[in-house]
């Protein structure tokens, strides 16, 4: 063999190699970054979706009209939808919107929690809904989904939907809770839900305007994005540590005292 043949051959190797070692830093960089931003989500760091107040400001399709706040919201304005027993002795605030990605591997990782501690009187949770994604990505689905959920606590049945939303989150680029056909299938998924009243209210926007009412409070508020997460006005997301076993401690010791 030639040594310009050997030279030739020697050098493919080194490319070959060389393509390796980039895929390989590559692959480690990928299975970093998935790691990190799924211990991000289930910790609540929701600064990792870009839901800045700073962005939010460019809010499209803004509903006008009064607001109409669903039956039962309590709190200012009536904007929080409860869920729990209002004698409990810890009250949880969540701001969610229902594209976030965050929120729903949040919700994912604490729902079996809260439902245990809700159901047991020992918790209350305040729901405000808001459409930051709305304003960084475009589109109206986390409006419509806002909306349908207000819809869903005129019909009793806001907690059963809500997590129903959450099941079925599109992607966070995908707009496909903006359609209010795909929204009302869902409700067809939850017992007693799809109802002509449901579907009037849903396909009316009856509270949209409540939703973006929402949406000015949480801008209002300097929260830096979704979820906020706050225990009796302490926001839990300060101690990163937090997990659903240390947040019913603190419940149950809130409820001992």
């Amino acid at each position: 063999m030639s040594e310009k043949n050997r030279e030739g051959k020697r050098t493919a190797r080194e490319r070959l190699a060389d393509e390796r070692a980039k895929q390989k830093a590559a692959d480690k960089r990928r299975r970093t970054l998935i790691v990190g931003a799924s211990v991000v989500c289930v910790l609540g760091l929701a600064a990792v979706i870009g839901v800045v107040a700073a962005n939010s400001g460019k809010d499209e399709d803004k509903a006008s009209g009064p607001a109409v706040a669903p039956s039962g919201a309590q709190g200012k304005d009536s904007l929080a939808i409860p869920v729990g027993k209002d004698g409990a002795k810890s009250t949880l605030t969540i701001w969610e919107d229902f594209r976030c990605p965050a929120c729903m591997a949040f919700e994912t990782a604490y729902r079996p929690t809260f439902h245990e501690l809700t159901d047991s009187g020992q918790l209350r949770i305040e729901y405000h809904l808001v459409r930051l994604i709305d304003g960084n990505l475009g589109g109206t689905g986390s409006l419509r989904a806002g909306n349908a959920a207000a819809c869903a606590q005129d019909a009793g049945l806001f907690r059963d939907y809500h997590d129903m939303l959450y099941a079925n989150q599109p992607k966070e680029t995908d707009d496909a809770f903006g359609d209010n056909g795909k929204l009302i299938a869902l409700a067809g998924k939850v017992k007693g839900l799809d109802t002509a009243a449901f579907r009037s209210c849903v396909n009316d926007g009856r509270h949209d305007s409540w939703v973006d009412k929402s949406n000015d409070a949480f801008k209002a508020g300097h929260f830096s994005g979704t979820p906020t997460v706050l225990l009796d006005g302490k926001n839990i997301y300060q101690d990163q540590t937090m997990t659903p076993a240390k947040l019913k401690q603190l419940v149950q010791q809130a409820n001992k005292g």
